[in-house]
């Protein structure tokens, strides 16, 4: 029988590790409230891909201000923001739209002058391994953490083309023992599904007859309507959900062979069936299901 992880106790120095999971990781913004309304003291944090997305700007001391932000974007706001082409260049998107409107609300800071020790997991594709990067702008290195291969374009650090942290690392809890931390929370992206196979409920997009709106209606045609025709069993799953799901189903795994390694004092899960991966516009919706499972995760624990 497995012994239990020890209690955190009040005022231990705690360093969290948050997943990789595209839009879901958004929900990691809730779990960091609902852990910081229960007084424990967050001194160190690593992140993958949208994980380190959430962390650095955690570190940076913006994150109610990145929140307020997120929720207030429309569908239309983010995929004016993807709509960067990088066609034949090695990916869809150059990300340099949405790096550009979060440094306007979080600003420009080297990591190394952050409140706390941050750590962005990313991957050099050549050497085939984890690279962490705890110098240097933030921005580059959460540009190179959640640079998805095929999605975004790799972000070149220190003549190393690297990717998205997540497919090494999508719970980069080694990364935290750089820290002086004594305690380690950890959030998985892919907890058990809150509901049966259906649809999320989406509000209906505003007509408009631009170029972002084709690009929107061909973006949500060929990959919104393929993931909701799998989740529903409506024909077979399309290109780009098979590789999402492909890259999910790796990552799960991964990070139970993480967990079991290298086990936590806390683990905190979230829904893997929150939302699609590119949904981000439903910010709002899923802090709250962070929040909401954190809870849940520290009262079953006696925090």
């Amino acid at each position: 029988m497995a012994a239990e992880p020890p209690k955190i106790a009040h005022g231990e120095r705690v360093a969290l590790a948050l997943g990789a999971g595209g839009a879901r990781g958004l929900a990691q913004i809730g779990v960091i409230e609902a852990l910081q309304a229960r007084g424990l003291q967050i001194d160190a944090v690593a992140g993958s891909s949208s994980g380190a997305l959430v962390g650095g700007i955690f570190a940076a001391g913006r994150l109610h201000e990145f929140r307020e932000q997120l929720e207030a974007m429309t569908r239309g706001d983010f995929l004016r923001l993807l709509f960067d082409p990088a066609v034949g260049k090695g990916g869809l998107f150059h990300g340099d739209r949405l790096i550009e409107r979060m440094r306007e609300v979080v600003g420009n800071p080297d990591i190394e002058t952050l409140a706390m020790p941050f750590v962005a997991v990313a991957v050099d594709l050549l050497r085939q391994r984890e690279v962490w990067l705890r110098s240097g702008p933030l921005w580059t290195a959460i540009r190179a953490s959640f640079a998805i291969p095929g999605l975004f374009t790799a972000a070149e650090v220190h003549g190393r083309e690297l990717v998205d942290g997540g497919l090494l690392a999508p719970l980069p809890i080694a990364a935290t023992r750089l820290s002086d931390a004594h305690r380690l929370i950890a959030v998985d992206m892919h907890g058990w599904p809150r509901r049966p196979p259906g649809s999320p409920t989406e509000d209906e997009p505003e007509p408009d007859v631009s170029a972002l709106a084709r690009f929107g209606a061909w973006f949500e045609r060929r990959i919104g309507q393929q993931a909701q025709r799998a989740v529903e069993g409506e024909g077979g799953i399309g290109l780009t959900e098979t590789m999402a799901r492909a890259l999910d189903t790796m990552q799960a795994q991964i990070s139970r062979v993480q967990l079991a390694l290298d086990p936590p004092e806390l683990v905190i899960r979230i829904p893997r069936d929150a939302c699609l991966f590119y949904e981000f516009w439903r910010a709002k919706e899923l802090i709250a299901i962070g929040r909401a499972e954190a809870e849940k995760a520290l009262d079953e624990a006696g925090y």
